[in-house]
């Protein structure tokens, strides 16, 4: 299913109801330093995912630690079941909202565009799915660039406590919709990629 249409009023009623959230619990291992903390022009790359989120959803919250993030003007919130990925963050994201739809972003995502984000609550506002998640150019579904409803809170919660972990198996037992989005979507989990990313 694919919402179209640049629908501006529509999107800043949703954002009245939304909650938006970007999720910055993960180790960075493999990048070796915070990718939350990669510098992208004058700002961080949580800052400019966390701007984005916030254009869409009318506002924003980091999942993650709080103690890391102190010195950002942005809300965080911990994880409840720190170290169990980001199946756990989005238990916490949906723990701790008050709305119906909720987007949801990893903060590795460089090429973000808002007008996705935007095609994703729409998507959510007009169907009944429990999930809604984007599907990029390439036909990679990306379950960390979605809207979840709250009621998708029981089933992640029983999921983690059976170590269920992978977000797709989530994805998959919601019955997602994919939101197809025009271009490749791309997430940095390596200096290569970052490399790479800022070479385009």
């Amino acid at each position: 299913m694919i919402i179209s249409g640049n629908q501006t009023n529509q999107c800043y009623y949703l954002g009245m109801r939304a909650a938006g959230f970007v999720l910055v619990g993960g180790l960075s291992s493999r990048m070796g330093r915070d990718k939350a903390r990669l510098p992208l022009d004058s700002h961080l790359l949580v800052e400019d995912v966390a701007g984005k989120v916030a254009k869409i959803a009318g506002n924003v919250t980091l999942i993650g630690d709080p103690t890391k993030y102190s010195d950002l003007d942005l809300k965080c919130v911990p994880d409840l079941h720190p170290g169990m990925g980001p199946l756990a963050g989005i238990e916490a994201a949906l723990a701790t909202s008050k709305a119906e739809l909720n987007l949801i972003v990893a903060c590795d995502l460089p090429g973000l565009a808002s007008e996705w984000l935007e095609e994703l609550l729409l998507a959510a506002e007009q169907c009944s799915s429990l999930c809604c998640v984007a599907e990029d150019a390439s036909g990679i579904l990306h379950p960390l660039c979605a809207v979840y409803r709250r009621a998708c809170l029981p089933l992640i919660q029983k999921s983690l406590a059976v170590g269920r972990l992978k977000v797709l198996d989530l994805v998959d037992a919601l019955n997602g919709l994919a939101v197809k989005i025009p271009a490749p979507l791309h997430n940095v989990n390596t200096p290569e990629d970052w490399r790479l990313w800022r070479a385009v």
